[in-house]
């Protein structure tokens, strides 16, 4: 058996990671001399039903048939010694022994950022999350995310919008496209970047697996960015592992009561950074803004100065009506007759009752 092959084995052993894997390869230098114990060696750092079903495992699991099938499917598997293996997750916690890739994996010296956020979202926090993934995109940045409905599923389009480079981590088989809505973003992924998973194909979607793949999606990344979160949501776990392993997190602020903003708020309240444009994770990671690029370029449409100076004072934040007067000088009746204009035209949108902001 090649190397592979035994990692191969190794790994398929139990479903996902358990402490009994770290414990053999803690006592044992390889899968290969696991494989070679004899029963009563093993039993020496794991229990006589642990050592037996590794003994039994043997005779189930066909390792180089099982990676010729995978080959067959252009699925990849990269074990944790392979020359391949993703730099930044060597360098986490409890990193994943091995991986399922379809497509490719992040390239190390290239900055990634991962954007994550609720299923069930609001259309504000759609656009936002495809406005930073875009943003950030352009500037060469490879973006991650967990492919879920909502954020997830806005950052992987943004990316994927302007030719750039996404990665999906799955709670299940990468031969699964869960949930069935993504499969466009699925089908994309696999063009620009890749997907991932540390779960081997045919394995379903379970509740228990998402949770561990968060810490996969964090460890992939430079800067993880959360748009909207409730205050007990998914998305906190992957903060937590991305704190554990010492990446630098921002929240998308969010307005005060709502209820997809408490997460993020109180992140923000805990000493996570301030969302407010690409500026701030460009800073964090030392790369310069280019504002030439043409998704940055403000204020180039061709409209009447009325409409330009409306709609320029507009961002991705929501602006109330009394702030927009404000700042342009009109009155509330010309706020209203020019709103009314970019709506026609689709250029602006109203998440929340008189409060505006630019359509991507």
């Amino acid at each position: 058996m090649t190397e592979e092959e035994y990692w191969y084995w190794f790994t398929n052993i139990w479903d996902g990671q358990s402490v009994n894997m770290r414990r053999l390869l803690e006592h044992f230098r390889s899968p290969e001399e696991i494989y070679k114990a004899p029963e009563k060696a093993l039993c020496k750092c794991v229990d006589e039903e642990t050592a037996d079903r590794i003994i039994q495992s043997k005779k189930v699991i066909d390792s180089k048939f099982e990676l010729d099938r995978l080959k067959e499917k252009n699925i990849e598997f990269i074990h944790i010694n392979s020359e391949n293996y993703p730099a930044r997750l060597k360098n986490i916690y409890d990193s994943p022994y091995s991986l399922y890739v379809k497509g490719k994996i992040p390239i190390d010296n290239i900055p990634s950022v991962a954007i994550i956020g609720a299923r069930a979202c609001t259309s504000y926090g759609i656009s936002v999350a495809e406005k930073i993934s875009s943003d950030l995109a352009v500037m060469g940045i490879q973006i991650v995310s967990g492919m879920a409905k909502g954020i997830d599923g806005a950052a992987h389009r943004g990316s994927v919008n302007v030719g750039k480079s996404t990665y999906a981590v799955l709670g299940c088989g990468v031969d699964i496209c869960y949930p069935r809505d993504n499969i466009n973003i699925y089908v994309e992924c696999q063009k620009s970047g890749g997907i991932i998973s540390e779960y081997n194909i045919g394995k379903e979607p379970a509740a228990w697996r998402f949770p561990q793949r968060n810490r996969i999606i964090s460890g992939l990344s430079d800067v993880i960015i959360v748009v909207e979160a409730r205050e007990k949501s998914g998305s906190l776990i992957t903060v937590e592992a991305a704190l554990e392993q010492g990446k630098d997190v921002y929240a998308v602020p969010g307005r005060l009561g709502d209820r997809l903003s408490e997460g993020c708020n109180r992140l923000i309240k805990a000493g996570a950074g301030i969302y407010t444009g690409v500026e701030d994770v460009l800073s964090e990671l030392q790369i310069k803004f280019d504002d030439k690029n043409e998704i940055f370029r403000k204020n180039e449409l061709p409209l009447e100065k009325d409409l330009q100076v409306l709609y320029s004072c507009l961002d991705l934040f929501p602006k109330s009506i009394d702030s927009i007067m404000e700042e342009t000088g009109y009155e509330a009746v010309d706020v209203m007759q020019l709103i009314v204009q970019l709506q026609l035209m689709d250029l602006i949108d109203e998440p929340i009752k008189n409060y505006y902001i630019k359509k991507i």
